[in-house]
């Protein structure tokens, strides 16, 4: 089908946009990712799609058609972690330690990278496992290797400079085939959303109210899991476990971030503790976060 067809259905204002059904957003996403259309038409694309805006249902096909294209590798008792391929611009990564900690109760992190996407310009995950010793329980999948469409249109996105619909679709590939995930999302509204486009693909669901968008608890947020259509909200505050981090308000560099992981302070490690529960929490080995946090201080 003509992709001149998928403009116009969302850059032509208001009046003249309509969304398009599963079967065009599957159609629409190939077209992208084979490169069979001109860069300016997938720019186009792109803002339109944002400004129209997307729909659950786009979404969806979207996604269907990634799905097509990624090598998948399945890796066994994990829980797939959903970050922004935007990076963190002021506060460390904690999953390396997590995982640590995580060590003995054999779950699997599961963290996807690539270079860095519009628009935050913060430490990507990738600057992180590439950098680091990673622990035998934390798999790093490098974008570039087992979805490399996607990965092509970085220069594109960074010419764009701005985010659109691929900064949602991206963050749960599912490349392990993992029954559990998690990602972070800032506002209530975003649940519901998240829920429809991600939910049905894993046994179990979560969002979390995480630091700067990732699946990491930094201070009191809200964990929503989510079965089927039926979500749990709960209320964590790292004071109820005796935690008094502070986050950073200053723009961090990654050198900071690696020292901080090597070097981690007292209150760093148990932020890293409750994390782990939360995460014992969510792949159902622990009945509440409460329990989770308990075992691990055993």
């Amino acid at each position: 089908m003509s992709f001149q067809k998928y403009i116009h259905a969302v850059g032509t204002g208001p009046k003249g946009n309509r969304d398009l059904s599963f079967e065009e957003s599957q159609d629409m996403m190939k077209q992208i990712l084979d490169k069979n259309i001109y860069n300016e038409q997938t720019a186009a694309f792109l803002l339109g799609w944002r400004l129209k805006p997307e729909t659950i249902e786009e979404f969806k096909g979207a996604i269907s058609a990634c799905d097509s294209y990624i090598t998948k590798t399945k890796i066994e008792n994990s829980i797939e972690l959903g970050y922004p391929f935007d990076g963190k611009a002021k506060n460390p990564y904690i999953f390396p330690l997590v995982a640590k900690i995580l060590k003995e109760s054999e779950l699997n992190l599961i963290v996807i990278g690539d270079e860095i996407q519009p628009s935050k310009g913060g430490i990507t995950i990738k600057d992180i496992c590439t950098k680091i010793e990673l622990d035998s329980n934390i798999h790093y999948f490098d974008r570039a290797d087992f979805f490399k469409e996607l990965h092509k249109l970085t220069e594109i996105r960074m010419r764009l400079g701005l985010r659109t619909g691929f900064n949602t679709i991206e963050k749960l590939p599912n490349v392990s085939n993992s029954d559990y995930a998690i990602t972070g999302v800032f506002h209530k509204p975003y649940v519901k959303k998240y829920v429809e486009i991600f939910s049905h693909r894993y046994k179990r669901f979560a969002l979390i109210q995480g630091n700067e968008g990732t699946p990491e608890l930094f201070s009191k947020g809200r964990l929503w899991i989510a079965n089927d259509t039926d979500v749990q909200e709960f209320i964590i505050d790292p004071a109820h476990y005796g935690i008094n981090y502070t986050k950073s308000r200053e723009t961090i560099s990654l050198e900071d971030s690696l020292a901080q992981l090597n070097n981690p302070s007292d209150e760093y490690l148990k932020l890293a503790k409750l994390n782990a529960a939360v995460y014992l929490f969510v792949t159902q080995k622990a009945s509440s976060i409460d329990e989770a946090f308990a075992m691990l201080n055993g």
